[in-house]
């Protein structure tokens, strides 16, 4: 599923660049995976009783070639069934003529000028492939191991240190104990001599500023030939190596009665001896990494070893000085520029080469005459370009009775896949392939491998080629299965990309592999029903294949035989039409800002929304009344040239991505022949027309879109019969949107079947109601005037009191008008209580007509639909109130 995801990313953006007018190279290959394929026959030869040193070098190769033919075309059968656009002529495989031609070219350089060397270090060995692996091959695994505390006495019989180690069969390589010089507690012990415990021989103590003093006791047994930091100290201190493991694992003769048993057996063996003779004080639980084989899958062995190196730091600071200056290759997300920068610094010299037969045999050639007819660690020897070229110079020292071997060992398969970038165009000869496509453009490749294959590559051209091998290096993440977690064969959760084609169809399957990319780097989540080799995310994709595959059967059948060339573009066109080609051409240009900057997911996205939503759901809906009118023949036809041109343009969008389908509709869209030779993956990608463009169509068909549903959905609660037209009214305050809502009322009342539309402006309404009470409330107050000056007039007429009550009647009336009729809050109580008075019916007639209603709203727009005659009310209410 991996290959998959990788190369339908890869496969997309090739499409979109092609169709964009790029002249793009799409080469497909595959390396020989040298540690792979040795695990898989030696298992086989193991079945069958028998191991490739038995049947021979020649033999075993020839096995390999017939594996090769048999299982070796997976990843290409993959890579056809995903119908990715590689050009097939150019096909390379890591052994071919071709490739081998520059790995023997590069490693002759790198020898010549002084950065590749032969020389007995410390490697990291694998026992079940009994083969070096390199850093980068090895997987750190937490282990629930122990911590064994031992007693070493010193030579004098003056006391003991204590010592505590992971792995105690390496004791018998013990050749030192070091302890940090400024540690109080052993300073003074520092150039005194400890007894090793087993082997009885004497060994120094030393002072290395390296030993952590709050780690174990502080005192560290130092075992150069087999750890990597105590090989550092050794070099330091000038400590003896002593090698006490086969090639096997098993121990060897320098372990003495503990020979040849397997290492792990013999901890066993060593733990309960040393106990028995007193040294082992205690045992703790200690839970710590360990190194794995990556393909191997055991406990890798530091063992020291004759192999050939690659000086590495030269080329690094090269990339270094390249990624400092001028950024290259820029990192797509620019977070994994660290990690690559970081990895180029802590490079150490890479080995090279491999315990194995299959892969690029070392070009080396050795006099084993002069070392007893045996390849030994000095051993005679010449790197050439051939055996004639060997042999020439070996006679020229030895003469001509010297006898030639070449080393039987074979390079690193990242060796030959680091030159790749150039190789495959044709390096080291200067081709016109090399001249026009590289350096190439752009890498794509998952995190897990920008030490194994970045690095490689970047440090090859940069001192091969002086520039970087590709411009940008986009880095994604991982498919994880259903439950989140990493693919792999050991846990035995992958997911074969074959059958969810078979099922689902190749286009299904890409595109759900790029619509689940949420960012770059970012791994993706694959649904999966393992009882039912069933995926729901990629069955999504496959129903959105589907939609489109019946939007455009709609669209050709309603064209009456025309293809999008011969209606071409509308002259005159409707607010719908005017509506999707503002939305077509805006994903045209999100499109295009995604696919410029990567973001592929987001490319998918768009696309998705446009087609489904805007496409199909709404504006083929909005045009069906047109194509049915006979009469209107100019509508009629603009909305043929929209539909034709949209589902056209649509296609080459989607095409990157779903090349198939789209494929298929586009040839019977515009009537190509079987002898056509136009193909749709060659057609121009769309170009954005920004006149096209109308943000104002967006916010109003949003606008009309959510009225619509809002319909639809009230319809559907009180189970109105689809077949029945309603009544509606809506009402908004804002004078935009009426006038919106008053331009699409015709799409409303089509597409939510309304057959009487009210569209209120509630703003007017209040506007009058609030005049008509104001003029209520002055009448209401010169009413109380009024009434007020004929009490006063009754009453003036009783003497004495008469005047008392003008005094205070005048004084009230003032107090009464200022405080009631000027200031504004009071005004507004009045003018309340005064159209209470006078529009109490109305209010309640009202209240009963939305008794009788179903209510619902888009942003300030309400919507009612009076139900009085359409469903039975009193049940619907009664449903209401029992939900």
């Amino acid at each position: 599923m991996g290959h998959a995801f990788d190369n339908s990313l890869i496969d997309t953006m090739v499409r979109y660049h092609r169709m964009c007018g790029r002249n793009v190279l799409y080469l497909p290959g595959t390396d020989h995976a040298s540690i792979a394929v040795h695990t898989i026959l030696e298992k086989q030869l193991a079945e069958e009783g028998k191991t490739r040193y038995e049947i021979g070098r020649e033999n075993f190769l020839e096995r390999v070639q017939k594996w090769r033919v048999d299982y070796g075309g997976v990843i290409v059968k993959q890579l056809t069934c995903l119908g990715v656009s590689v050009d097939w002529s150019r096909e390379r495989f890591t052994l071919d003529d071709i490739l081998s031609k520059a790995v023997l070219e590069a490693f002759n350089r790198l020898y010549n000028e002084g950065l590749i060397y032969r020389g007995k270090y410390l490697v990291n060995w694998c026992p079940a492939s009994q083969s070096a692996v390199s850093d980068v091959e090895l997987e750190l695994k937490e282990v629930d191991g122990s911590l064994w505390y031992l007693r070493y006495f010193l030579a004098d019989g003056s006391g003991h240190v204590e010592i505590a180690t992971t792995r105690p069969e390496t004791i018998f390589g013990d050749t030192g104990v070091a302890v940090n010089p400024s540690d109080k507690r052993y300073k003074h012990l520092i150039g005194k001599t400890l007894i090793l415990p087993i082997m009885n021989r004497e060994i120094p103590i030393i002072g290395d500023e390296s030993v952590d003093p709050m780690f174990g006791t502080g005192c560290v047994k130092i075992t150069p030939a087999h750890d990597h930091n105590d090989f550092e100290i050794g070099k330091r201190n000038n400590l003896p190596f002593i090698n006490i493991m086969n090639k096997d694992g098993s121990l060897n003769e320098n372990t003495g009665k503990f020979q040849g048993q397997e290492r792990f057996v013999a901890r066993e063996n060593i733990v309960t001896y040393l106990k028995a003779d007193g040294v082992l004080l205690k045992v703790e639980n200690y839970k710590h990494s360990v190194p794995y084989s990556d393909r191997g899958k055991v406990i890798i062995e530091p063992l020291l070893s004759t192999q050939w190196f690659v000086k590495v730091a030269p080329m690094a600071d090269q990339c270094l000085e390249l990624l400092d200056r001028t950024n290259s290759p820029e990192f797509i997300p620019e977070r994994w520029t660290k990690v690559y920068r970081d990895w180029l610094v802590r490079l150490k010299d890479w080995c090279i080469s491999r315990q194995l037969w299959w892969g690029h045999q070392i070009p080396a050639w050795y006099a084993v005459s002069e070392t007893g007819g045996e390849i030994a660690d000095h051993t005679p020897f010449v790197v050439a370009y051939s055996s004639a070229e060997a042999r020439e110079k070996l006679v020229g020292k030895f003469g001509e009775n010297v006898r030639i071997e070449r080393d039987p060992d074979v390079l690193d398969t990242w060796f030959s896949s680091g030159l790749w970038p150039f190789s495959t165009l044709g390096w080291p000869e200067t081709t016109a392939d090399l001249k026009t496509y590289y350096p190439n453009s752009i890498l794509v490749t998952g995190f897990d491998i920008i030490f194994f294959w970045v690095a490689r590559m970047t440090m090859m051209a940069g001192h091969f080629t002086k520039r970087m091998p590709f411009q940008h290096v986009y880095i994604h993440g991982l498919v994880l299965d259903e439950n989140g977690k990493k693919m792999s064969k050991s846990s035995n959760n992958g997911i074969d990309p074959l059958l969810l084609i078979n099922k689902y169809g190749t286009d299904a399957l890409r595109y759900t592999l790029i619509k689940e990319v949420t960012g770059a780097g970012q791994d993706i989540r694959l649904e999966y029903d393992r009882s039912k080799n069933e995926s729901s995310s990629v069955e999504a994709s496959r129903n959105f294949a589907n939609k489109l595959w019946n939007a455009a059967r709609f669209v050709m059948i309603n064209l009456d035989g025309q293809t999008p060339q011969q209606l071409g573009m509308p002259e005159t066109t409707e607010l719908a039409d005017e509506w999707i080609l503002s939305q077509l051409h805006q994903v045209i240009q999100t499109n295009h800002d995604c696919m410029d900057r990567y973001s592929l997911g987001e490319t998918a996205k768009a696309i998705y929304e446009f087609i489904w939503g805007d496409f199909c759901d709404w504006y083929i809906e909005l045009v069906k009344p047109r194509l049915q009118n006979k009469f209107d023949t100019e509508s009629r036809r603009t909305a043929q040239q929209t539909l034709a041109y949209v589902l056209e343009e649509t296609l080459k969008l989607l095409s990157p991505l779903m090349p198939h389908i789209t494929e298929e509709i586009w040839h019977t869209l515009t009537q190509q022949g079987k002898d056509s030779e136009l193909i749709l993956s060659c057609q121009s990608y769309p170009k954005v027309n920004p006149k096209l463009i109308n943000p104002e169509l967006k916010v109003q068909f949003n606008l009309l879109i959510g009225v619509i549903r809002t319909i639809r959905n009230l319809r559907a609660e009180a189970d109105i019969k689809p077949g029945i037209k309603v009544n509606t009214n809506l009402l908004s305050e804002n004078h935009q949107e009426i006038q919106i809502l008053n331009i699409g009322k015709t799409y409303i009342k089509n597409l939510a079947k309304v057959d009487n539309l009210a569209i209120i402006s509630v703003q007017e309404s209040t506007s009058r109601q609030i005049k008509w009470r104001k003029i209520l409330a002055v009448l209401f107050a010169l009413f109380l005037v009024k009434l007020a000056l004929a009490a006063s007039n009754t009453l003036g007429n009783i003497p004495i009191i008469g005047n008392l009550f003008e005094i205070v009647g005048f004084l009230y009336t003032i107090w009464f008008v200022s405080h009631n009729l000027i200031l504004s809050e009071s005004r507004k109580k009045w003018v309340q209580k005064a159209s209470q008075l006078i529009t109490v019916d109305q209010q309640e007639c009202t209240s009963a007509e939305l008794d009788q209603s179903i209510a619902g709203v888009v942003g300030t727009i309400q919507v009612l639909i009076p139900l009085e005659g359409v469903v039975d009310t009193t049940a619907f209410r009664g449903k209401l109130e029992k939900n």
